[in-house]
């Protein structure tokens, strides 16, 4: 398999930071539910599942820069044929999820009350502790961090994080699964070991 995109699949590693991706945000959303399903507050084990929430939220972050920066020096693959509507549908989607992998870890780490522990081996400092925090927010919009996090945590947990999110992911593989057993075009295997 070649590590770069040929015009017909998806090179290794383009194959290999998608798979990634979708299990670190996987995993952010186990890491997470289980925190509120079956944990109590302040209890070792919720701080636990909270801060590997918070070091997959941060890898993410780096893996979606990787992301970016491969895929502007690596084209992707031409689209099967399809009509201007399904092209256009598969461009925004791929647009809506790529500002869904921006907008999550910046919204998580931003609206974060306490440092990150980065899967338990080093500290990353919290936002609001940071003098970018203080040029931005306290100085140039006068704010409390109470007064910051309220919105940004709408934005995280409620707008993205419960619906957007699963909305978009749902019906990426749904697009998949289409192209594979309806259409029966390369689309799936693409982005799989298949091609």
């Amino acid at each position: 398999m070649k590590m770069r995109n040929t015009a017909d699949s998806y090179g290794s590693v383009a194959k290999w930071l998608h798979w990634i991706t979708a299990l670190l945000f996987l995993g952010a959303y186990v890491s997470v539910y289980y925190r509120h399903w079956f944990t109590e507050a302040k209890t070792p084990e919720n701080w636990s599942a909270l801060q590997l929430h918070l070091s997959i939220g941060m890898t993410v972050a780096v893996v979606v820069f990787l992301r970016i920066f491969w895929r502007l020096t690596n084209p992707a693959p031409k689209l099967e044929p399809g009509t201007k509507l399904e092209h256009m549908a598969a461009h925004a989607g791929h647009y809506a999820l790529y500002a869904v992998m921006i907008i999550m870890p910046v919204t998580g780490y931003i609206g974060t009350s306490v440092n990150t522990e980065f899967f338990f081996i080093f500290d990353i400092v919290k936002f609001e502790s940071t003098q970018l925090y203080e040029s931005l927010v306290t100085n140039g919009l006068g704010i409390s961090f109470k007064e910051f996090e309220k919105p940004i945590d709408f934005i995280h947990k409620e707008i993205m994080g419960k619906w957007l999110v699963w909305i978009l992911i749902l019906g990426h593989a749904a697009a998949a699964l289409y192209h594979h057993f309806v259409k029966k075009d390369n689309t799936l295997r693409k982005m799989t070991v298949g091609n």
